[in-house]
Order: C-alpha cells, then sequence, then structure tokens
C-alpha cells in the first residue's frame, strides 16, 4: 500500500494570558491543545516577558511533549520579532536582552532597541513578523508592510521592508533568520500570501508559517475581546483597531493548516526543522549559590562547621550535651552531602546584619527543627527541650532545598533588602514576583465595564462576589441586581466573569522572597522594576 506522508507542524508564535490582557488562555490549556490537535511542539512567546514559561513547561513535561521557550520583543527602532533561543548560553542572553529593556522603564513596561538585540543575539534564531490586521496595509507600499504594536507603545514601528530584511536583520541573524507569516482567513489571504513571498523574495529572508495564536481554541475570542477591551480602558463594542476580525487567531487542525499554506509548504516544514534546532529546556537550568560569605581560604561547609561549633559552645557554656552533639553531627553531614551549606550561610548572614543593626529578626517554621539553625541564632527552639524531627525540614527523598522563614521588623525590612542588594549587585539579587490574578470581586467590575454596563449595575453586582460560587448561584444573583442571566448580555456577563477568574492581571512584588545567585541572576530569569523605588523583581513567583 502507498504511504501517506502525515503533515508535521510546530507553532512557532504563540501568546498566553501571560501576555497580560494580549491573551486569552492558559499556558497549561495551549500546551495540551496543541498535544491533541497532532503537532509536533509549541512555543510560548508571549509578549518581552517569560513570566508565563514555568508554566508551560510542567504541561509540556507531563505530556511528554515539545515546549520552546521564546519571546515576542518590540524594538522601537525595528520591526517586532520572535526570539527562540537554541541553547541555555541563548537563553541566558534572551533573559539579558529582555532585563535591559524592562529596567529601563517603569513597572509593566518594556523599551528595547536594535541595538540590544545586536549585543545579544548569538545563538537565537529569529522570526520577523507584521501586526498587520486584515484591510489596514496592503495597498500601500508594493516592498513593505507596516507594522504596529498598539498599546504597547504610541508611536509606530518601522515597516517590515525588504530592505531591513536583507540588510539588518539577515545581516545579523544569517542562515537563523525567518520571516513568519501568518494567514487567518481573511479574505486578503492570497494578497498576504503575494505580499510576503515577494518580501522572502527580495531580501532572501525565508519564510516560515505561524497562527500568531492568542488563544487555544475558537471560542475563546469574546475573552480576547474582553481583555483587549479592559487593556485599552473601553468597552467590547468600541474596541474596533485592536479587535480580531475573525476567530482563527487559535491553534488550527493540521488539517486547516495544511489548506492554508497550501502555497507554501515549505513554509509548515520549516516549522519542524526550527524546532529541531531549539535544545534548550528549562530542566538544565540549575540554581547556584552565592558562594562569598565563606573566608578566603576556607570553604563552605568548613565555614558552616566553625560557626555552628561556635554558637553551640555560646548556647552551652557548660558543655554542648551529647545528645545536641550527635544532632549537629547528623544535621551537618546531610546538609553536605545535600549541597546546602551555602543556603544556611546566606540566611545566617541576613540574621547577623539584622541583628548587628538592631533589627528584630525570628526564624520560624520547620526551621524549628533544626539544631544547626538554633546555634546559627537563626532561631530559638532548643532542641535539648524538645523533640526535634529534622527531616521534616531537610529530606534526601523530597530532593528539595529547605525553608527558612525569617521575619523582620516590619518598619525596618527595607534595610535588609538593600543590604543584600548591596551585597551581591542588582545582577545577583531580585525580589521574587507573585503573580496578581482576577478574583471574583475585579473579575465582574472589569468584566461590567467591558460590556458596558452602568455603574450602579457593577457596584451591585460587585457585591455579590464571592457569594456565588456556581453560575447557578452567580445567575440568582445577577437576576437580584436587575440583570437577567438569560438574555445575551447576561450570558456574556456570566461566560467571562468565569473566565477571566484566574487570569494573572500583572505581576507584583513578593512581600518577602528575595533571590540571590552566584551568577547573575538575569541570565536565569528576566529582571523589572518593581513600583516601589530601589527594588527589582524577577519575573518568577516563589513557587
Amino acid at each position: 500500500m502507498p504511504t501517506v506522508d502525515v503533515m508535521r507542524y510546530v507553532e512557532l508564535h504563540c501568546k498566553s494570558n501571560f501576555s497580560f490582557l494580549n491573551g486569552a488562555s492558559h499556558p497549561d490549556e495551549l500546551v495540551s491543545q496543541a498535544a491533541e490537535l497532532g503537532y509536533e511542539g509549541i512555543a510560548l512567546t508571549d509578549s518581552e516577558t517569560l513570566a508565563g514559561v514555568v508554566r508551560g513547561f510542567g504541561a509540556a513535561r507531563d505530556l511528554g511533549f515539545k515546549y520552546i521557550i521564546g519571546a515576542e520583543i518590540h524594538p522601537v527602532d525595528a520591526p517586532s520579532m520572535v526570539l527562540w533561543p537554541t541553547d541555555r548560553a541563548a537563553y541566558g542572553r534572551l533573559c539579558q536582552l529582555l532585563s535591559r529593556g524592562r529596567l529601563r522603564c517603569e513597572k509593566g513596561r518594556c523599551r528595547l532597541e536594535w541595538s540590544d538585540v545586536v549585543e545579544f543575539n548569538e545563538g537565537m534564531i529569529a522570526g520577523a513578523f507584521s501586526t498587520w490586521r486584515e484591510g489596514d496595509h496592503f495597498d500601500r507600499n508594493d516592498d513593505a508592510i507596516e507594522t504596529e504594536v498598539p498599546d504597547l507603545d504610541e508611536q509606530r514601528r518601522p515597516d517590515l521592508s525588504a530592505d531591513f530584511l536583507r540588510t539588518e536583520f539577515r545581516g545579523l541573524f544569517g542562515e537563523s533568520a525567518y520571516l513568519l507569516c501568518s494567514l487567518h482567513r481573511g479574505v486578503d489571504d492570497r494578497a498576504v500570501i503575494r505580499r510576503y513571498r515577494d518580501l522572502s523574495s527580495k531580501s532572501g529572508v525565508p519564510l516560515v508559517a505561524s497562527g500568531d495564536v492568542h488563544y487555544h481554541t475558537p471560542a475563546r475570542m469574546l475573552m480576547h475581546d474582553c481583555v483587549t477591551a479592559i487593556r485599552n480602558g473601553t468597552t467590547i463594542d468600541h474596541v474596533h483597531e485592536q479587535r480580531f476580525a475573525n476567530s482563527q487567531y487559535h491553534l488550527r487542525s493540521l488539517a486547516e493548516i495544511e489548506q492554508l499554506f497550501r502555497e507554501i509548504p515549505e513554509a509548515v516544514q520549516r516549522t519542524v526543522a526550527i524546532a529541531e534546532r531549539c535544545q534548550f529546556s528549562l530542566s538544565s537550568l540549575r540554581y547556584e549559590y552565592p558562594e562569598e560569605i565563606a573566608p578566603a581560604g576556607m570553604t563552605l561547609i568548613e565555614h558552616l562547621k566553625r560557626l555552628t561549633w561556635e554558637g553551640a559552645l555560646q548556647r552551652w557554656p557548660g558543655g554542648v550535651p551529647d545528645r545536641v552533639i550527635g544532632l549537629l553531627k547528623h544535621e551537618i553531614e546531610l546538609i553536605e552531602e545535600l549541597h546546602y551549606e551555602a543556603y544556611f550561610l546566606t540566611v545566617w548572614d541576613m540574621v547577623r546584619f539584622a541583628r548587628s543593626q538592631d533589627i528584630l529578626c525570628q526564624g520560624r517554621g520547620s526551621a524549628a527543627n533544626s539544631t544547626v539553625c538554633y546555634c546559627l541564632g537563626i532561631t530559638n527552639v532548643d532542641p535539648s527541650q524538645t523533640d526535634l524531627l529534622f527531616e521534616r525540614f531537610i529530606s534526601r527523598e523530597r530532593n528539595e532545598a529547605p525553608d527558612i522563614d525569617v521575619d523582620f521588623e516590619h518598619q525596618r525590612r527595607e534595610e535588609v533588602l538593600q543590604y543584600l542588594y548591596e551585597k551581591y549587585g542588582r545582577d545577583r539579587a531580585g525580589m521574587t514576583a507573585t503573580v496578581t490574578s482576577y478574583r471574583s470581586k475585579s473579575a465582574i467590575r472589569e468584566v461590567g465595564k467591558a460590556l458596558g454596563l452602568s455603574a450602579d449595575l457593577i457596584d451591585s453586582l460587585s457585591k455579590i462576589a464571592g457569594s456565588h460560587r456556581s453560575d447557578e448561584g452567580l445567575s440568582g444573583g445577577m437576576a437580584d441586581c436587575g440583570l437577567d442571566p438569560e438574555s445575551e448580555i447576561g450570558k456574556r456577563f456570566t461566560y467571562l466573569v468565569r473566565t477571566l477568574i484566574g487570569f494573572p492581571r500583572h505581576l507584583s512584588q513578593h512581600v518577602g522572597g528575595m533571590v540571590m545567585s552566584a551568577g547573575k541572576l538575569c541570565e536565569l530569569c528576566p529582571i523589572e522594576n518593581a513600583a516601589m523605588p530601589g527594588r527589582t523583581v524577577i519575573q518568577w513567583d516563589k513557587d
């Protein structure tokens, strides 16, 4: 029997709701849908952020599915493009690039320039793209597609021209330069293909098929209209230019993709070739503790042992009990085996500084099970008076770092944070983020405004937040407020509120979580400015 070629495709351009009000599906929804459709992989490429990549990675790992990390970037003096790092070093450069743009701006914004891309391009594959929407620009210059990024920057982007692609873009990325072609069943699809083929021919930059995906199924188009309205501070009915012409910005079936790109099948084939070059995985990242805490000529474990035994003598000046000596030897042996000595020394150093400045502090939680923590002055639980279970604190089986929680005097906590910034440098220290997500009340208010409901009705509806956990309960509350749940707008309201709950709204700084690293933190994860002056935040949360 004749063999039938199975179409192979990888979606390389995909936004999640971690593009913050510019995508309408969770990362895990996109990964699961791509796997179900038979894709060979998916790239999560949120707009100038890597905030959602860990969630997508977890979903892909559970499915055994190819997962590529990337990001959309929008230089102010060059067309928009997607960058995919091919290895660990390139991933580090992508993090540095995004950090550069974020640290130039206030919280939540990013400003990149072409010179930044030039500096950090090594090891990247790049796909230039246009944000053209149906009917906008194809009656203009035959040699260019005007590209813009609404809401991210008020100014127009430079044209995606054959000249730029040939000289600047291809000149920088060489054989790793591509031109992304997205088709969305518009009336001008054939014209779009002609224009992209012409640009490719004149520039020598090959075409690659992409979906410019913003949600996992077409049913999420209304949700995308809603978050677009929220982002622009208007209603769904008045969002106009930023609203998609149809629902085709979703993950399509392989048959649909084959049909859409039937004139340029090589553009589809290149998605697989690009994916095969992208070998970086988050599983290869390894956190490295700072090591400068030990004095010159002394290893970290030697320093920890010295401090611990000195502390033990201070705790028991009349002699350390035999039981405590046994506990200390056991704990130190396990700490050394699992290479946690730098972690204990880092916490000890914070506590030492705080007490030297008369800043009240106290270790708590499972760290109270540690005799070493007691001897280091981190906790105040006397192991000779209790039955400590150290394995609740550190365990070989769990294979995770211990969690030492230290409470610092609230009014003077900032002094400790600034000490850490000064000691390790802002390139090696940062607050962890916390993802602020929509909850019932905020979802009701934002959806109400997006649907154009009156302020009085929105106020009434927001008062039912949290009291109605089911759709039936929400419907009853809506009826009590005068909004018919069976009306068209009532059904929209219910669907949008239920879907928006749990969507990430923005990144905030964790109240006390901070990360310090041996090398540049901005090579592990992008860093951005916090709302509070003098603080920076990594784009990942504590978990």
